[in-house]
This record gives C-alpha cells, structure tokens and sequence, in this order.
C-alpha cells in the first residue's frame, strides 16, 4: 500500500506512459496500481510461463515430499505450478503439513497461505542471498527441496549445500520470450504518440528478455534512448547495468508496492519527464 502522504496529489503519474513488462497472468497488480495513480499504462509481457518439458524431476520430489523437511519456493509462479501439479497427482496438501516452508517474499508467502500452509521463515530482504541467510543456522543435515524456475540463480543451492543442506532443486516451471511481443514493442517505441516514458522491470528475466526481443546489445541504442527505466531491486538493477541501460527507479522494498512507490517518489522529486526521443 503507497503511502497516502507520499502520492500527495490523486493522481501523481498523471501524464505518465508507463509500459509493464510483466507476464500476461501476473501483470494485474502492477497494471492497476499505476491506473489508479493516474498512469497511462501499456503491458507487453517480456516474459512468458510455461510448463516444464518434463515433469519427472518434480513428480519425483512431491511424491516423497512428506520426507523433506524444509521446502523453499521463490516465486509466485512456483508456488501455483507446484500446487497445481499436486492436484494433478492426488497428493494432499496435509502431507506439507511437517515440512518448514520458506517463501522468498509476501507476495510468494501469501500464494502459500492462500493454499492453507504456513510459512516458517520469509527474509527480511526478498532476495535469494536474503532468503540463505534466513537459512543459515537451520538446514544442515536437513533434507530440503527447492522448488524453481528451470533458469535461476545458483545462490540458494549453492550456498545450502555448503551449509550442510542435502538439497534438492526441481523445475516446476520454465520462462520463455514470447515472440509476439516483439512487434509490439518495437511499434510501441517507435510511437511517438505511444512511446513509454517509463518501462518497469520486475525480475533480471524480463531484462535480458526485453534486450533480445529488440535485437541490441545495449543501452545505448536509439530505440530505449531516453526512457527511463523501473526496477523492482538490486538483482534486476544489475542485471539492467550489465545491459548498459540506466537505473533510474529502483524499489526500496523489492515489492510491486514497493515499485509503485518508487515511481511515485520519481514523480514527485523529479516531475514529469521531457518527452522520449521519437525512433523513426
């Protein structure tokens, strides 16, 4: 929740064309809060969620899912994945009812509560060095089972196993770029009437997507030249600087209300952008 003193005026993002990168299924969230702070809003999804090409893996685990004791989930999308998959096999959710659960952040934790679990441990950092030092002092010798996307960062299995964790990763599900969305963004940049001053990021996917779906090597080409760019914390920022492309929002809680926040406090200390360079 944006905190009413801060938005100051009913529609702080008024005049604002911001463009929502988020996959189709995940972008509501981001899409209304901008709305409703007065944002001109566009999505083209720079990330698409998909089954996994073999579900053997993490059939396998949730079969004998009663036998770990700790399972983490980074993702919202992992959550409903894993879940769904569950059904599918008849396994009941009492079987969780033993293991500790770890959610990377509130939104994850909430997907998990909204199943009925609880949830043990959620950092104070929604980050997966955050989430292994929530760990640290608890999984050695522990079985546990990360539940995650096929492409991730290699921190939490990495740094659990040197913690004494006998780990476990599977796939519950796979992103890829959706080849759609390349059209649309590239008329959507090249629009003067339509080009974002705002762009928001809300994962290293969706950048790296993004810079392929647009064929460049960097920041530095014409087409995002002057448009601003939102993350939604340090991990996508990084990503972002390894792209060469500019920092120019970043969350300081890694939430969506803590993007929308951001952008506001954007609006506020800065005011509305000059116009982006048209891309002929």
């Amino acid at each position: 929740m944006i905190d009413n003193a801060l938005t100051g005026a009913a529609s702080p993002l008024l005049g604002w064309r911001i463009l929502v990168s988020r996959a189709r299924e995940q972008a509501g969230a981001l899409s209304t809060g901008l709305r409703a702070l007065g944002a001109d809003v566009t999505e083209i999804p720079f990330i698409e969620i998909r089954p996994p090409r073999s579900f053997k893996s993490l059939d396998e685990s949730l079969k004998l899912v009663a036998e770990y004791e700790w399972l983490i989930l980074t993702s919202v999308n992992g959550v409903r994945a894993m879940f769904e998959r569950m059904a599918r096999l008849n396994i009941s959710r009492r079987v969780l009812a033993h293991v500790s659960i770890a959610a990377i952040g509130p939104a994850t934790r909430a997907a998990i509560e909204r199943e009925g679990l609880k949830v043990a441990v959620t950092p104070r950092e929604y980050v997966a060095e955050s989430v292994v030092e929530s760990l640290s002092d608890k999984v050695r010798g522990k079985r546990v089972l990360l539940c995650r996307a096929k492409i991730a960062r290699d921190v939490i299995p990495r740094e659990l196993r040197q913690l004494g964790a006998f780990l476990d990763v599977v796939e519950a599900y796979e992103t890829v770029i959706p080849q759609s969305s390349r059209v649309a963004l590239r008329a959507l940049l090249r629009d003067p009437e339509r080009r974002p001053h705002v762009i928001t990021f809300a994962s290293s996917s969706t950048v790296r997507n993004y810079v392929a779906l647009l064929g460049i090597r960097s920041g530095h080409s014409k087409l995002v030249e002057g448009v601003l760019n939102a993350s939604i914390g340090p991990v996508t920022s990084d990503t972002l600087r390894q792209f060469e492309l500019s920092v120019d929002v970043q969350a300081a809680e890694y939430t969506i209300p803590g993007m929308l926040e951001a952008i506001v406090r954007r609006a506020q200390e800065r005011g509305l952008p000059a116009e982006p360079l048209s891309v002929l």
